[in-house]
């Protein structure tokens, strides 16, 4: 049975935080939808009513293009092994870029990794619960190695031309603000 909450309770809290993979869903009302694996150590509850999670150097950058137009975020949690719950955050998130004022700030809350491009600043405004049962149970084996290896080779500025290359427009020609936002 689904349960909805105003914010983030503390035992939901903790689940958030045991979980190794959470799920980003963002569109604009004319766009796809898109839905992203996240991992490693990038998300962090602010307080009960904020998230940030930071986005590192992939193949696309839908996420930021969407929330440019179309502020509305969902992030999703599923128990793989334990109780079988999933939780959803929604609220609107905000993007921040290497370059913007506030990006020292909420970077600090993050070990360095490499690639990072984004954080994203989620205000949620609702969080609910639901069963699980239909998701299967997983054993975690370790993050994966190829994102941090693949970062490391290129170096900064094969990352930023990576950026500027792969990641300044989404699948459906919106703008991602990195080409405007990471120039060093």
């Amino acid at each position: 049975m689904a349960k909805q909450y105003e914010n983030i309770p503390e035992r939901w809290a903790r689940f958030i935080t045991e979980q190794q993979i959470f799920f980003v869903a963002t569109a604009t009302c004319d766009s796809r939808v898109n839905i992203s694996p996240k991992g490693l150590d990038t998300l962090r509850i602010l307080d009960p009513n904020r998230v940030a999670w930071l986005n590192l150097t992939g193949s696309g950058n839908e996420s930021a293009a969407h929330v440019k137009t179309d502020p509305r975020m969902t992030l999703m949690f599923c128990a793989f092994s334990g109780e079988p719950v999933i939780l959803r955050l929604y609220g609107t998130a905000r993007v921040l870029h290497p370059g913007d004022a506030d990006w020292p700030a909420l970077a600090a809350l993050f070990a360095p990794l490499p690639g990072a491009r984004q954080i994203f600043d989620v205000a949620i405004d609702l969080v609910q619960t639901s069963c699980g049962f239909g998701v299967p149970y997983f054993d975690f084996a370790g993050d994966g190695p190829d994102l941090r290896a693949w970062t490391e080779k290129k170096g900064e500025e094969g990352v930023r031309r990576y950026w500027r290359e792969r990641n300044a427009v989404s699948i459906d020609g919106l703008k991602t603000g990195i080409d405007d936002k990471n120039r060093s």
